[in-house]
């Protein structure tokens, strides 16, 4: 019996062993792996930018591209530049943050994001003092998920230069159709709004656009079969590029007082 007992405990004894092991390997790694994986993260950031943008040269690295672009950051209730950011903020972070977010109330959170951040990153490119591009932060909820990416518009603050999702888990095939190159090719050249209004309209329909159509440029193919998707992707642009997101701010860089 006692031989048993020691063979029960020396069981015991090596499993717990080997389980510190392993933890201790982990961490570790994990410590060790992090400013690999921050690197990463950033780099990937700085891609879908640049996707976003439309700024692309194979004979260059992506720090060498998005050299080209400056970082700045906006006080969306204000409308306008701040500098008064925390070290390595993150506006995801901030969002549910009691004094750097807000909550949304139910009326205006079309995108259904439930929170957002006072101050959001906007990236700009400029050219002899003169603004070319600006691409804005957007996300929303659509179906399952959400989506989170980039939006790009010209100078003139209304065209858009491009379009994309970096992370979303919608359904392949259906609403994961965001990711399709063909889908993301329908957005440049589309206006957000219509003329002397900063209400945004550009959205997606059911179907496709009638080019003939007198709205055509505000309007974006839908995605077939994926209904929930498409309103989620109609409702984040037209929340962030309103009234409660990036609309004041607009008007102030278009009046020069941002």
């Amino acid at each position: 019996m006692s031989a048993n007992n020691d063979t029960i405990g020396k069981t015991i004894t090596v499993t717990v062993l080997l389980c510190v092991v392993c933890s201790v390997i982990v961490s570790a790694a994990a410590v060790l792996l992090k400013p690999k994986q921050i690197a990463n993260k950033d780099q990937d950031r700085k891609s879908n930018i640049l996707a976003a943008a439309g700024i692309s040269d194979s004979g260059k690295t992506v720090d060498e591209l998005f050299a080209q672009i400056t970082t700045k950051y906006v006080d969306l209730e204000t409308g306008k530049f701040t500098t008064e950011v925390p070290a390595k903020y993150d506006a995801k972070k901030a969002a549910k943050d009691p004094v750097l977010g807000k909550a949304l109330p139910k009326e205006v959170d079309i995108a259904s994001i439930k929170y957002q951040a006072k101050v959001m990153p906007v990236y700009m490119v400029e050219k002899d003092g003169k603004l070319e591009k600006l691409i804005l932060p957007v996300h929303g909820y659509g179906l399952w998920s959400t989506l989170y990416g980039f939006l790009a518009l010209e100078g003139d603050l209304n065209t858009v230069v491009g379009f994309g999702f970096y992370s979303h888990a919608e359904t392949p095939g259906l609403g994961g159709e965001v990711d399709n190159p063909n889908w993301k090719s329908l957005w440049p050249g589309k206006e957000v709004y219509p003329q002397g209004s900063m209400k945004p309209v550009l959205g997606l329909i059911k179907g496709t656009v009638d080019p003939a159509n007198a709205n055509a440029k505000h309007q974006v193919d839908g995605l077939a079969g994926a209904t929930l998707t498409a309103n989620g992707v109609t409702n984040l642009v037209q929340f962030w590029m309103g009234a409660n997101g990036y609309a004041p701010f607009l008007s102030n860089l278009k009046a020069g007082g941002a």
